[in-house]
């Protein structure tokens, strides 16, 4: 008997029972406003679940522009279909895929992308480290990258700390994965933003000069 994938029956539910509004919605702002794409901008979304990045995204590139959404679950592409119809955004296209085995190949005309984001994607992924490397190998040079994810709330909001472990521990998250902190070394000119008591870490960088490959 097939194994059911993640979210498999939560995937109707996701948006509700996600926290979005009152905790999570606050890091993906603060990613559209660090990323402040132009109109006509091409989006790699790696792990898009939901869709529940496509109307900031759409607010900044515009019909013009593109969304490739990417996930690994057909149940939570299928709401984002949903999300993408009945908004009348035909500039969304989804695929299934793992990210951390993904190539160029896997992402259709508009790739290399502008830019590319992950938000709370990366902390449920092994190894997360290679769907890092696929969404910078994946955006053009000069172009950006946003990475949104979790950690322990620190200071005083410490206090909060076990509801957060208990929100990533239902979704599947590691807390402890802390996957912008591999984004210095491969990224120039990084933003950085804290929200929700440190809870929500964001980071967005830009891609430097990569020298092209030898000829085979």
């Amino acid at each position: 008997m097939r194994r059911p994938t993640p979210y498999t029956l939560s995937a109707r539910l996701y948006d509700v029972i996600s926290f979005e509004w009152p905790v999570y919605r606050a890091g993906r702002e603060a990613a559209f406003e660090l990323l402040n794409l132009p109109a006509g901008s091409h989006v790699l979304d790696l792990g898009c679940g939901t869709g529940l990045n496509f109307a900031g995204l759409q607010r900044m590139i515009g019909p013009t522009g593109s969304i490739t959404g990417i996930d690994a679950s057909p149940q939570m592409l299928e709401q984002a279909r949903r999300r993408a119809d009945r908004a009348g955004w035909d500039n969304v296209t989804l695929a299934a895929a793992d990210a951390t085995t993904l190539t160029l190949a896997d992402l259709g005309e508009h790739a290399p992308f502008d830019a590319a984001l992950s938000t709370y994607a990366l902390s449920l992924m092994t190894p997360w480290q290679a769907a890092l490397d696929a969404m910078i190998s994946a955006t053009r040079t000069g172009g950006v990258v946003a990475v949104v994810d979790m950690q322990r709330p620190v200071g005083r909001a410490a206090v909060w700390t076990p509801l957060a472990k208990l929100a990533c521990r239902l979704g599947g998250a590691d807390i402890e994965a802390h996957p912008w902190t591999a984004m210095a070394p491969l990224l120039r000119d990084l933003s950085t933003r804290a929200v929700r008591g440190g809870h929500i870490q964001v980071r967005v960088g830009t891609v430097g000069y990569r020298p092209a490959e030898p000829n085979s």
